[in-house]
């Protein structure tokens, strides 16, 4: 049962992601569909005029080329979907304009990839580019630049990116609109009384153990990435509501507070501008897991990490690079810049801080994590080896 306190949420938001997938934006037989661009471009329209600003982050590139090539259901190869994303996305944002301009305003295409928000100086760019438009009341539409986003600096798919998009212009509620009506207490493909949860407080693996990736060929995200996507925003201290694009009217019916979907409440304060960098515009490259004594100085005395409190150490990491931060149980509970390349701290995990210079022969710093640094996520997700 939702309570008056977490509706007033959804009423106050000012600044709103709206991510739209691919099956809200097609008709069944394939294609983009321009009655529906027309009734969302609409729907938005009713919002800026409540003093909203709304960024979109729009599936449908991919689809859209398959219907140019007639390949239906096809499964393509990672080139051949990049160069189906590149014929669609002329298509998806001139569906986009078209209906817009019918509703007086303009639109702005925006192409991101991982390393446009991992690299800080293009976090700085794109940020400011996406206020810049917002301030002249333009709509940005973006999507992931699937032309050039090799599994390196791949977001992984659009739910993925709203996420990210969402901190990256502290958004005041991310919404992902698919064609499934929210989260539901069970698998509805196995459960006939399936029924929707109206607002969660907390996403469980209870909740989340039945949320399968997407099986369809013209779409990427399934239910697993909307909860990723809402776990991540909610670290953030960013509601997430997800419900039907299909639902004609459903935006405005958010913004009055009436619940026609899930909605997932914030589990913390709201991160901003470098903490948000840090903990989840970057993309981790290993994980240092501490011991007890350790997790309670960063948790409860605001500590720099150091090496002493290090008992394990994954993956290939350099100086400044960003990596997880786990518990002794393997629970992620921080994120942080490190100052030591992975190598290093396996050489001088559990030593004190006058030994480091007899094992690498010069001690530049201190800390492994310096506090500055490091970001408390209250993930509670357990890294799987």
């Amino acid at each position: 049962m939702s309570e008056p306190g977490d509706r007033q949420l959804l009423r106050q938001a000012r600044r709103i992601v709206l991510k739209i997938g691919t099956r809200v934006l097609t008709k069944p037989a394939g294609g983009l569909d321009p009655k529906v661009f027309a009734r969302l471009a609409g729907e938005v329209a009713e919002a800026r005029r409540d003093q909203r600003e709304i960024v979109i982050v729009s599936s449908g590139a991919i689809a859209a080329g398959r219907k140019l090539l007639n390949l239906g259901a096809a499964r393509l190869t990672l080139p051949e979907k990049q160069a189906v994303a590149a014929l669609g996305q002329p298509g998806l944002i001139a569906h986009w304009g078209r209906a817009f301009h019918r509703q007086g305003l303009l639109v702005a295409q925006v192409l991101l990839t991982h390393e446009d928000v991992s690299d800080r100086h293009r976090y700085l760019n794109s940020r400011n580019t996406l206020l810049a438009l917002l301030a002249k009341g333009i709509i940005p539409v973006i999507n992931e630049n699937d032309t050039v986003a090799v599994e390196e600096i791949k977001v992984g798919d659009n739910d993925k990116l709203s996420a990210l998009v969402a901190g990256l212009v502290d958004a005041d509620l991310l919404v992902l609109f698919s064609d499934i009506t929210g989260l539901c207490d069970h698998d509805p493909g196995l459960h006939a009384q399936a029924q929707v949860i109206p607002v969660l407080r907390e996403l469980s693996r209870a909740v989340t153990e039945y949320a399968g990736p997407s099986i369809s060929p013209v779409s990427v995200g399934g239910m697993s990435s909307k909860i990723e996507a809402a776990r991540t925003v909610q670290a953030m201290g960013i509601p997430t509501f997800i419900g039907s694009g299909k639902t004609p009217g459903i935006l405005p019916r958010i913004f009055e507070g009436k619940i026609q979907g899930t909605l997932i409440l914030p589990s913390g304060k709201k991160l901003r501008g470098r903490q948000y960098w840090i903990a989840y515009a970057q993309k981790p490259r290993g994980e240092v897991q501490v011991d007890a004594g350790a997790r309670k100085a960063l948790v409860e005395g605001k500590k720099s990490l150091l090496p002493s409190g290090v008992i394990q150490v994954q993956g290939r990491f350099e100086p400044g690079d960003a990596v997880r931060v786990l518990d002794p149980q393997g629970v992620e509970f921080a994120r942080g810049l490190v100052r030591f390349s992975s190598s290093d701290l396996h050489r001088i995990k559990g030593l004190k801080t006058s030994a480091i210079e007899a094992v690498l022969g010069a001690c530049d710093y201190e800390e492994v994590i310096h506090k500055d640094d490091l970001v408390l996520t209250g993930l509670g997700m357990r890294q799987e080896a």
